[in-house]
């Protein structure tokens, strides 16, 4: 957690500390990583974006405030990937039901299968004899983070050198990421695989491992793969439509809900919620059918425990440890409370366990950047990268009002 202290202000720290490289600094060097150590070309903002201990448009207002929008157009791509993802998966529900299938029938054959067993046990150990990949896979288990870059890299050579499942991969990237998210996670797998887009794959060359990590790994040609065959995948199935905006009635004895999906419930505090108690899901036993790493639970719970102390007074007596939703209705019932409010959980764990409540009423408020975004994750990125300057555009007129 010391590379990443589990705190808004420590992520306000680091957001102020980055936004001046945000523009053609970024550009030149992102893709570069230099070891652990040394990553000052990226933000390192993705575990408090992801967990929303600070947000997107605090994110983006900070940036456009420094940078023009075509100056900064990198870095509002990668801040809007994760808007885009969440949005495709969110009109796609079944594909997060489609990888955890698959994973368990992978499970399954691990425990029946000699060789597979070993080859993933290797892989995830970091012992495969594959230097950059052995690093890799070791510094994400004691440190739980990669630099992108480095994630592709680590996905084809799973998938097309090691020829591992890569739902075995994604697997291993959310029990370890303190960033990880079900669907960049998933879907990033899958576009490494050639199954996000179909025929399109990402192959791991020695030469671009050399030169973006600056010589530290020279992997010799004949270690990896020299082709990627794309991954046989099920059909996506047909999109949903979004999901619409919900209010709650601020007269009623409410509960609420603080989940890992958002931590910074201001937004519906300013709006006239005035919880009688508090409830938190940290939702890390579903990211996984196997043990979750003991740094991405401590990360989760202490950013959960710095968000109620924030709203300290604000949110009532907090009871944390309620993992389902059969503890959750009895607690809201004990509570005295008539609805449950809760930010819109994503596809996930946190909204598996939100969306089984069916004994009181549960409201869940979209964050405008959802409400926004979402609706345009139809297609490829492509696409919704053309909306994105209506969307910065939009954006700013609702701060503005």
């Amino acid at each position: 957690m010391n590379d990443f202290p589990p705190t808004r202000l420590a992520g306000l720290a680091r957001l102020a500390d980055f936004a001046p490289r945000a523009g053609s600094d970024y550009v030149k060097r992102r893709n570069y990583d230099p070891g652990p150590d040394a990553r000052s070309d990226v933000s390192g903002l993705s575990p408090y974006l992801r967990h929303r201990v600070i947000t997107e448009e605090e994110c983006l207002k900070a940036v456009l405030a420094r940078h023009r929008a075509g100056e900064a157009q990198k870095f509002v791509q990668e801040v809007l990937w994760r808007s885009y993802w969440k949005g495709w998966l969110e009109l796609r529900p079944g594909v997060w039901r489609q990888y955890q299938h698959a994973l368990s029938q992978h499970l399954d054959d691990i425990a029946t299968q000699e060789g597979l067993r070993a080859r993933w046990e290797a892989a995830c150990n970091g012992a495969t004899g594959i230097a950059c990949f052995d690093a890799w896979a070791k510094e994400l288990t004691s440190r739980g983070y990669l630099h992108n870059h480095t994630r592709m890299w680590f996905a084809s050579i799973w998938i097309f050198t090691l020829q591992l499942p890569w739902e075995l991969g994604a697997d291993f990237f959310l029990r370890h990421l303190v960033d990880g998210d079900p669907a960049s996670n998933t879907l990033s797998w899958r576009w490494v695989a050639g199954i996000q887009t179909p025929g399109k794959t990402y192959l791991a060359r020695p030469d671009n491992i050399e030169t973006f990590t600056e010589g530290r790994f020279s992997p010799e040609a004949s270690a990896l793969a020299t082709k990627a065959t794309p991954v046989d995948g099920p059909q996506v199935p047909e999109r949903i439509a979004p999901p619409v905006q919900q209010s709650f009635d601020p007269s009623v004895p409410t509960a609420l809900i603080l989940h890992s999906d958002d931590l910074s419930p201001n937004w519906l505090l300013m709006g006239g919620l005035s919880p009688v108690a508090t409830a938190t899901i940290s939702g890390h036993a579903g990211l996984t059918p196997l043990a979750v790493s003991p740094h991405v639970i401590a990360w989760k719970r202490a950013a959960i425990e710095n968000a109620c102390a924030r709203c300290d007074g604000l949110i009532g007596p907090v009871s944390h440890g309620l993992g389902n939703a059969e503890a959750i209705s009895a607690w809201a019932r004990q509570v005295g409370a008539q609805q449950i409010v809760t930010p819109y959980a994503p596809v996930g764990p946190v909204a598996d366990i939100v969306n089984a409540i069916d004994d009181i009423p549960v409201i869940k408020p979209l964050r405008p950047l959802d409400l926004l975004t979402w609706p345009h994750a139809t297609a490829g990125f492509f696409k919704f990268n053309k909306s994105i300057p209506d969307l910065l555009h939009q954006m700013a007129g609702k701060q503005a009002a």
